[in-house]
């Protein structure tokens, strides 16, 4: 199964040089023991643009869609054999970029 594993914070890009080390040492092992499908970092909210084609012309709107505090400054996408094993690799990633996460399976799997 394949999981996203979101990285919660309050700013972006504001990993320490040894925060990056242990994220990157954490990526050497998700792709060593065959648990690494993608990661990445995203810009902060302000950059986003929300788009709504649902009713005839598309709208686009600058910022966020939602205004919070938090939000998702970065992501891993993992595979792991089931739940649990999913929230042990990101109980480690937490550890490692020093912040919250969350875990959500992907649908149909």
């Amino acid at each position: 199964m394949q999981y996203l594993v979101s990285v919660i914070d309050d700013k972006t890009g504001s990993a320490t040089p040894a925060e990056m080390a242990a994220i990157n040492a954490y990526n050497d092992r998700l792709q060593a023991e065959g648990h690494w499908v993608f990661a990445g970092g995203l810009a902060s909210p302000e950059a986003a643009t929300v788009i709504d084609n649902r009713d005839g012309e598309a709208m686009f709107t600058d910022g966020p869609f939602l205004e919070s505090k938090e939000y998702m400054a970065g992501f891993w996408i993992i595979e792991a054999p089931d739940l649990d094993a999913a929230l042990k690799l990101a109980a480690d990633g937490s550890k490692r970029c020093n912040r919250k996460v969350e875990v959500r399976p992907f649908l149909g799997e």
